[in-house]
């Protein structure tokens, strides 16, 4: 499994270079998990010393860098002796009596510094804040750190009927990687039963099952094994592409029993059967198999490292599931009984002819009614593409019925959130810090970022000073304010020095070590990435009319930023890997049928499925985001293959027919039609099921991937046909007759059932005796 933050960016952008910069000075700035308790009587004697006893517990736990709390915090001292203001623990040991206690509170509410950040005194909230090592954050490690503090924070909440509230990114990427892992064994579990059942009830044998089930297993260890050979983890992209897999050998296996079924029926003879199954099928499952890992492969242009890994081993594995099945189907069936009339009685019967039959009716004798219908669809598709939205949340994929989501909320509604926004201030000149304009003016920075309902306090070396000046004057609350020029020399003086990086003290959570970096540290709440990009360019002009951008330079980054242009990067970059996709998969498609006019007409039952998905979007409010934009490229390349096996056929079809443009038509929607619906109905039941992920972004892949390829079969079913018998001698020209790639050659088929074994010369009597 993979425990590391993904960044959305590639190595050599911008916004990255300057968040790992960011980095460097200051450390990471996702690294706190956030607990938070409202509670009205915290401040009684037994409870209080049970949250402190609880604070020093998790501070000793192994991993643990640092906590912050009511009982944790630490204030500013000023010592005249040594003429330095001395950062100390508020309490070194626990109050004895609830008076003591009492003094404690009432001192903490003359303290501004602290409001906002560790208390709401409105609502009665308090928080803590733990600091988790940056190599465990990494690591497998911090799942169990994480619920060893749950299981440590739910005894004491227990204990005094407290309901705590748990976020940070820590915690979210923890719940989330276990998410991942438990839901990648039950989606493979599932959709390996669906699909068992599925091809159970298509070919009444249970042989049917076992032995294309037998080639996940051997794929699925195939894909794990390749990704430990590539260096790669487990993802939640690479969560799903088991149960993908399976779908798509299950529907490669179909093509080719649903064919050598056809086969036997007509012949009776199973050797001949499954050698024109792998000369037939061979050829167009390979085709089909590589437009659907073109898919996969577009999305390698991305140089997003998430989507690169995703598209090389999901599109290698795509590769290998079809050697496997193309090796190991008609192996496995000719050491097997020949069929019985029960496993292909569905070929000649059933709703599925009835099926066929009605839309070869439709085709043929209302083409017009065909046509009007598609252009109405596409008249509402473009409503409802103008409909859509490009927009994403760093916490968008958890449903909002969702614990995870709802403490999330919580910390929004009494902290204004929790997620990193950053800003990163360049004075110019080293020592930059100690120049009071300079304080006064991220000061005035602070005072713009507090009219935003979205932020939380912000926190910098400006409040520092005025914490510094109030604990100079003895802690009156008054003199929580920047100091004058006097004032400066006498409390810039007991400030201790930041020449080394080894002594750490509070100003280097704030400046570097020469104090020509300084910060601006705020959190925001859960926002779309629209509405980011305009916080961003507001607090940006703001901050550029107070720091000149000739003398000073104002950068805004963190987690949130990171977040913002990577999802802007991504998306623009998985439109150019869906052209891509198109790219390859037209040129693979005139390698097999020569012949532009084909490939545009094939690709057309294959775009409007896409265009009405896109609308359906735009009704429905599901946003354009990384997690859905996605599904183009791997409907497309999934959804094609339909195209490829009907016009193989169909080519087949007219050389068998003389040349008859309609009843070659309709021969091969009568022949594939059934193999087209029944991999439409796996494929649909192998994505459906995503819908049960508690991942919104996985929910979305399974229900728009299963809309578009059921939209995909009507269109190829209707559609289709339809358009060859309406521009029949304009498309089916004589390069389409001679193609690159020939699927298959009948000359080259073998009659079995015509060979003869040759009888032997009589031998002479003299050579006998010889």
């Amino acid at each position: 499994m993979s425990y590391e933050f993904k960044s959305l960016l590639p190595k050599s952008d911008s916004a990255r270079i300057i968040y790992q910069s960011f980095r460097q000075k200051f450390g990471s700035d996702g690294g706190v998990m956030f607990v938070a308790v409202q509670d009205s009587n915290f401040f009684t004697l037994d409870k209080f010393n049970a949250a402190y006893d609880l604070t020093r517990e998790i501070k000793n736990m192994k991993g643990i860098e640092e906590v912050i709390s009511i009982p944790q915090m630490y204030v500013l001292s000023r010592n005249d002796s040594l003429k330095k203001f001395v950062f100390h623990p508020a309490l070194v040991r626990k109050p004895r009596s609830q008076e003591e206690l009492d003094a404690f509170h009432r001192r903490l509410l003359r303290l501004p510094f602290y409001e906002g950040l560790l208390y709401n005194s409105h609502s009665h909230v308090y928080l803590m804040g733990i600091t988790l090592n940056h190599d465990i954050l990494n690591s497998k490690k911090r799942t169990f750190l994480v619920r060893e503090l749950i299981d440590k924070i739910d005894t004491y909440c227990d204990t005094y009927h407290i309901t705590p509230h748990y976020s940070g990114l820590p915690y979210i990427r923890t719940i989330s990687a276990a998410k991942v892992e438990k839901e990648m064994k039950f989606f493979v579990i599932l959709s390996m039963l669906i699909a068992s059942l599925l091809l159970f009830l298509f070919f009444r044998n249970i042989r049917a099952v076992i032995f294309p089930m037998f080639i996940v297993l051997i794929n699925l260890l195939i894909v794990f094994g390749s990704m430990v050979l590539f260096g790669y983890r487990v993802t939640m992209l690479t969560g799903i592409i088991p149960p993908l897999l399976i779908v798509i050998i299950v529907e490669n296996s179909i093509f080719i029993l649903n064919k050598y079924y056809t086969e036997y029926q007509q012949h009776k003879n199973k050797i001949l059967g499954l050698h024109r199954v792998i000369m037939r099928i061979g050829y167009a499952n390979l085709l089909t198999n590589a437009t659907t890992a073109a898919g996969f492969v577009a999305f390698i242009i991305t140089r997003n490292e998430l989507l690169v890994e995703f598209g090389i081993i999901a599109s290698l594995n795509i590769i290998i599931a079809y050697v496997l099945t193309l090796f190991l189907i008609p192996i496995f069936f000719s050491f097997l009984p020949a069929p019985k009339e029960r496993h292909y009685k569905h070929l000649s019967g059933g709703k599925i002819t009835a099926i066929l039959s009605a839309i070869t009716r439709l085709i043929t004798h209302k083409p017009k009614f065909v046509y009007i219908s598609i252009f109405l669809l596409l008249l509402l598709s473009i409503s409802g593409i103008l409909q859509l939205e490009t927009t994403g949340r760093i916490v968008d994929d958890i449903p909002q019925g969702d614990e995870l989501y709802q403490d999330l909320m919580f910390f929004e509604k009494h902290f204004n959130g929790i997620m990193p926004l950053e800003i990163s201030i360049d004075l110019g000149r080293k020592k930059g810090i100690q120049n009071l304009r300079n304080i006064k003016k991220i000061d005035r920075l602070q005072q713009v970022l507090s009219g935003y309902p979205q932020l939380s306090k912000s926190l910098s070396v400006a409040n520092v000073i005025k914490y510094a000046k109030q604990t100079f004057y003895r802690g009156k609350p008054s003199m929580y304010s920047l100091p004058n020029n006097q004032e400066k020399a006498f409390i810039f003086s007991y400030f201790p020095k930041l020449k080394s990086k080894k002594k750490k003290n509070i100003l280097h959570n704030f400046v570097d070590s020469t104090q020509r970096y300084t910060r601006i540290s705020v959190q925001m709440a859960n926002l779309g990435t629209y509405q980011i990009e305009q916080l961003e360019k507001e607090i940006q002009q703001r901050a550029d009319s107070i720091f000149s951008p000739r003398k000073y330079k104002v950068n805004l980054t963190g987690t949130s930023i990171v977040f913002l242009k990577g999802t802007k990067y991504l998306v623009n970059n998985l439109f150019s890997s869906l052209l891509l996709a198109v790219l390859i998969i037209s040129i693979l498609m005139f390698l097999l049928f020569n012949s532009f006019r084909m490939v545009f007409i094939s690709l057309i039952p294959n775009f409007i499925p896409l265009f009405i998905t896109a609308a359906m979007m735009g009704y429905f409010g599901i946003s354009i985001k990384p997690s859905t934009v996605l599904i183009f490229s791997i409907a497309l390349g999934i959804s094609v293959d339909n195209s490829i096996h009907f016009l193989s056929r169909y080519r087949l079809h007219l050389n068998q027919d003389g040349w008859n443009i309609k009843e070659a038509a309709i021969a091969t929607l009568q022949e594939t039609g059934f193999s087209m619906i029944y991999s439409s109905i796996i494929l649909f039941f192998g994505f459906i099921v995503f819908v049960l992920s508690s991942f919104g972004g996985t929910q979305a892949l399974g229900y728009l991937i299963a809309f578009t390829l059921i939209v995909a079969l009507l269109s190829n079913l209707i559609l289709l046909p339809t358009l060859i018998l309406s521009l029949d001698r304009w498309l089916t020209t004589k390069a389409f007759k001679e193609p690159f790639l020939e699927v298959f050659d009948e000359e080259d088929d073998i009659e079995l059932t015509k060979l003869e074994i040759e009888e032997p010369e009589p031998k002479s009597i003299n050579s006998k005796q010889h």
